[in-house]
């Protein structure tokens, strides 16, 4: 079923609550195994979805479990679910772990996780229904499926044409130090600034960092890309020592390659709150612009350490987002004026 929009309120209503479940989560206390007979019981049911298989090591370098990954989503929900709400998300499954096989999952063709919602097949013409996950228990549905990431679109299922958000995914070379990174991140923010453009970071829980910026539903896909390939072609221009707009291996010794690709209607990027598939099962954790430079690298996070994240958080970093959402006209004009000046 299609679902209408929610509309700016309800929006701005979501990110109270997730700010208010920055207090709920757990306080987070780390993972504790019970032992013993009662430890078996226990494993198998996490809220009201029964764990098969909870022992399986899905990291073996952490001997992180699949119990684990349940667990920690059921705990996360509060502060991972307004990042879900209305929004097509894709599961990248690791059923066996990380040295097994990996699938990319963004259609359903039945509800094969308790309390999943499948939206309208038109929603993506020819294929099986988009997925939504708005509940705990799907949450905890899909950790039994084998999922460890949830990557989501750039629009919301209620209004699938108009994306609200454009996020550029600032991709390094794995020899570039984190500092460049740091730097690379710093610039991409000040010619958004003058651009007249606000923007919000978070970790990818990879190497690189993501810069999200919040939209008002004005515009459509096409123009939602042109403009992120603007900035990214612009910061290679300028910067060429430090900014690729190429992607692939060979465009970016030495570079970070600022990836617009994520624009294009249907793709996706792992979500804020999501694990990541890598050793230690780190976790992409939204960040304010001042603390950006107290992080160490992008997997500072992981699962068995967000707890020390969650509880020593006051304020939700991204507390601003909702009120954030803005127009890019005036930004388009600004860079094709640079452009035209350029050839000049």
């Amino acid at each position: 079923m299609q679902r209408a929009s929610n509309g700016l309120g309800s929006h701005n209503a979501k990110r109270k609550r997730s700010a208010a479940g920055l207090a709920r989560v757990d306080r987070a206390t780390p993972i504790r195994r019970p032992r013993g007979k009662a430890a078996k019981q226990q494993r198998q049911q996490v809220g009201n979805v029964p764990i098969t298989h909870p022992e399986r090591v899905i990291d073996p370098g952490s001997g992180l479990t699949k119990l684990d990954i349940a667990r920690y989503y059921e705990r996360i929900a509060p502060v991972l679910l307004p990042h879900l709400e209305d929004r097509p998300v894709s599961l990248v499954r690791l059923p066996e772990g990380l040295g097994g096989e990996q699938f990319f999952q963004k259609h359903m063709d039945k509800d094969r996780i308790p309390e999943v919602k499948l939206l309208d097949p038109q929603l993506d013409p020819g294929h099986l229904p988009l997925i939504l996950i708005e509940s705990t228990t799907a949450l905890v549905g899909a950790a039994q499926m084998g999922a460890i990431e949830l990557h989501t679109w750039n629009a919301i299922a209620g209004s699938i044409e108009r994306p609200d958000r454009i996020i550029f995914d600032l991709d390094p070379d794995p020899a570039l130090p984190w500092a460049r990174v740091l730097e690379a991140a710093e610039l991409t923010k000040t010619l958004l600034d003058e651009l007249g453009v606000k923007s919000f970071a978070k970790t990818s829980g990879g190497r690189g960092l993501h810069i999200v910026v919040p939209l008002r539903r004005l515009h459509d896909w096409d123009t939602a890309k042109a403009f992120s390939q603007a900035v990214s072609a612009h910061l290679a221009a300028t910067i060429p020592t430090l900014f690729s707009a190429k992607m692939g291996p060979q465009n970016r010794v030495g570079k970070v390659f600022v990836d617009y690709l994520r624009n294009n209607r249907g793709s996706t990027t792992v979500s804020a709150f999501s694990l990541r598939a890598r050793p230690g099962l780190p976790v992409s954790v939204p960040v304010s612009w001042n603390e950006l430079v107290e992080i160490k690298q992008s997997d500072h996070w992981n699962l068995r350490n967000i707890h020390e994240r969650l509880a020593d958080q006051t304020e939700d970093p991204w507390c601003e987002y909702e009120k954030s959402r803005q127009s890019l006209r005036k930004a388009i004009a600004l860079l094709e004026k640079s452009r035209q000046k350029g050839k000049g």
